[in-house]
This record gives structure tokens, sequence and C-alpha cells, in this order.
């Protein structure tokens, strides 16, 4: 796909980016280790992203 990315697209996988993180640890601390996973984290060789390419 190089460089050639629509400003739609870099927009889409720019918030899935920012959706993979881990829950942050001041979270976990505040919850009492009940919240210690993400359940939308996802690994790049795995599930890929269902992103419609115009």
């Amino acid at each position: 796909m190089g460089s050639n990315k629509s400003r739609e697209l870099k927009k889409k996988l720019s918030k899935a980016l920012q959706q993979n993180r881990r829950v942050p640890l001041f979270a976990i601390a505040k919850t009492a280790k009940r919240v210690t996973r993400n359940p939308k984290q996802r690994h790049w060789k795995v599930r890929k992203l269902k992103i419609k390419v115009d």
C-alpha cells in the first residue's frame, strides 16, 4: 500500500492504532485490578482490521 492512502483511510488506521493500547496502570490501580485488559486490543499478525478501502 505504501504512502498511497486516502485521508479517510489514514484517519481510520490512526483511530485503530490509538485503540490498540493497554489499559493504563492508574486505571488498574483505581479499580483494584478488576479492569486489567483491553477487550479491543488486537495483534497485527493475528486479527486484521475490517476496513473498506474505496
